[in-house]
């Protein structure tokens, strides 16, 4: 029986989970389960992105058989060719004899390897740059060599903005019912998962992810189809951070993770001494077992964190077995930007210290600490001075965790005024919006308060060099629509990064809804509207206040309403900081980069022509 689930009116998940498993590719244990996703889009043509594992094949077919209903297959597109994604194809090939096969060269060649049948006869080659065009969508092909495989390439549905990823921001369990990343709490039950999925798949091709990041700057998305795990459409920014620290190997935390080998729990005990005197420091810490802990999970740990520690026994004149084959697993990740600390045990000739340390200065950027800390067969109390040493080592290369220029309460002791303070505010965002003859026009604003209850009473601020700003106070009307957690970029962008003054901002609205008092409001990405009539206006310098009473007041939806810290963490694009970027400056109300070493005083974002106080370093 198919299982299926609806992203959109025309996309349809005909993937599937796998929770028996128990070594994904034959080494990486997956208690959660896996998913293998696979998309249908159902246009004048249909599409397939990708297939499915061998083990679930039938599960697929079933599904994608349910979704097509009685239409047939035009094009299977192949991002990439690894089996767990491209085990159907020759079989989707016999049931679909007109089916294109849509991908790039590499791809080709590697469908000649894989399978016995006439791919070449089939095949539809696309490049950097090509598209297709399936009637309403437009599909537009990115190449991603190694990620994580050579022929990897991404689709960019330009139409819904909808970037189906291949193996990139995939994660390991298996979906569970939920198929969206906000049906669940990522950060907390998945985000281990997703860590460990790419530091151990893609680790170690961190400089073509960055690449690949670059490309998907330059492009809106409001939702990510990866091959595993689930689809986002909320908070993509955040996932997407975290590959730009994964790729670019910079920790996650500042802490310490210690991985010790021990034979007879000697080695352990000096661990453990260790992760005590930094914890009495104040300093994170975590701790492996190398002999119990699976090796993907030290290594997600090595790309979490800013400190590492190997503790190993020396073993038949050499490093301990499984601290070995761990320290080699992480120097084949390409592990750099880290400061590491040894520690070596050995009853008559100690040597593991050594050893690692040859081993990590094959990195990049490994900050070894200089005192390899050595213990002959046991922990003596002479030596917890030489822990101390060590603990006091680390901590050195740490950040301190004092603020600066800070009095006993944490408050500065100088008067000054910090605007990120300000953002800390539980401001809402909204889409002002004021009708003036056959004129529609509306802006973002973010500071409305109700003033009183009986009447009804608010308050709304304006900039004053907006459009709406001056048809208000002719007009003494307006309706506020207030936006809700899942509003993508682009609203924001349309209403507040442009102005009406040069465009009509509902001429291509798709839309036309208006309330009792004939001005029109956002019917999608809302959950409220408010109109109101206008009794007083004060001049506050850049804004306008205005006061109103309320005339008509109408929920839409229970979904959460936005707020402007919401909206600056998780919706506005972040910059994507490369080894390679360039100094430069944001402006934090619509993220627009002012490339340079110094900011002048009187610049003015191009933008949002907001001033020089609401631009941050980066």
């Amino acid at each position: 029986m198919h299982c299926t689930k609806k992203i959109t009116e025309d996309l349809t998940w005909v993937g599937a989970n796998d929770r028996r498993l128990a070594m994904f590719e034959g080494v990486y244990s997956v208690p959660y389960g896996v998913s293998y996703n696979s998309y249908l889009l159902t246009d004048d043509k249909t599409v397939l992105f990708d297939t499915v594992d061998k083990a679930v094949q039938e599960r697929f077919f079933e599904n994608l058989t349910q979704a097509l209903g009685n239409r047939t297959l035009d094009y299977l597109i192949v991002q990439h060719m690894e089996p767990d994604h491209s085990a159907a194809v020759q079989e989707l090939a016999t049931r679909y004899p007109k089916m294109q096969i849509v991908c790039n060269e590499k791809t080709r060649t590697m469908l000649n390897q894989f399978f016995n049948f006439d791919a070449d006869s089939r095949v539809m080659l696309v490049k950097e740059g090509d598209t297709l065009n399936t009637g309403k969508h437009t599909l537009n092909f990115i190449m991603a060599p190694m990620v994580h495989w050579p022929e990897v390439m991404l689709t960019y549905d330009s139409t819904d903005k909808i970037l189906f990823s291949a193996d990139a921001f995939g994660s390991f369990g298996a979906l569970n019912g939920a198929l969206f990343a906000d049906e669940v709490d990522f950060a907390k039950d998945y985000m281990d998962e997703a860590r460990r999925y790419y530091t151990n798949i893609v680790g170690k091709y961190g400089t073509q992810v960055q690449t690949l990041l670059k490309k998907a700057s330059g492009i809106e998305i409001e939702m990510l189809c990866p091959l595993h795990g689930f689809v986002w459409r909320r908070n993509i920014q955040d996932f997407v951070a975290k590959y730009a620290l994964w790729s670019s190997y910079t920790p996650e935390e500042h802490g310490v993770m210690i991985a010790y080998a021990s034979i007879y729990g000697n080695t352990e005990n000096a661990a453990e001494i260790l992760a005590c005197q930094l914890r009495d420091k104040g300093i994170k810490t975590v701790m492996f077992d190398v002999s119990v802990t699976p090796a993907s999970e030290i290594i997600a740990a090595a790309f979490r964190w800013s400190h590492l520690v190997f503790a190993s026994a020396t073993y038949n004149a050499g490093i301990f077995v499984t601290m070995e084959s761990l320290i080699s697993d992480l120097v084949a990740h390409n592990i750099q930007n880290r400061t590491v600390a040894l520690i070596e045990n050995g009853s008559w000739a100690p040597m593991s210290g050594g050893l690692m340390r040859g081993k990590f200065e094959k990195c990049k950027d490994i900050n070894i600490l200089e005192n390899t800390l050595r213990i002959k067969s046991s922990m003596k109390a002479e030596q917890l001075a030489d822990i101390s040493a060590m603990a006091d080592a680390v901590a050195a290369t740490l950040p301190s965790t004092q603020a600066n220029n800070a009095g006993p309460s944490g408050v500065p002791d100088e008067q000054q005024i910090d605007l990120n303070t300000m953002t800390k505010l539980s401001y809402g965002l909204f889409v002002l919006t004021a009708r003036e003859g056959d004129k529609d026009n509306g802006c973002i604003i973010d500071t409305v308060i109700q003033v009183g209850d009986s009447p009804v009473r608010i308050t709304a601020g304006v900039r004053k060099i907006n459009l709406t700003n001056d048809m208000i106070h002719r007009t003494g009307e307006f309706n506020l629509s207030i936006l809700t957690e899942g509003a993508p970029f682009r609203v924001f962008e349309h209403f507040g990064l442009q102005s009406g003054k040069n465009l009509d901002k509902f001429a291509d609205a798709g839309y036309e809804n208006r309330a009792a008092n004939g001005i029109r409001y956002l019917p999608e990405h809302t959950n409220g509207v408010i109109s109101a009539k206008v009794i007083h206006s004060f001049d506050c310098g850049s804004h306008t206040l205005f006061v109103a009473d309320v005339v008509q007041a109408c929920s839409i939806s229970e979904e959460r309403s936005v707020t402007y810290r919401y909206y600056s963490e998780h919706i506005k694009p972040q910059p994507t900081v490369t080894k390679d970027s360039k100094p430069g400056f944001m402006c934090r109300i619509c993220g627009y980069i002012h490339e340079s070493d110094t900011l002048p005083a009187d610049i003015i974002c191009p933008l949002c022509n907001h001033g020089a106080a609401d631009f941050v370093a980066i």
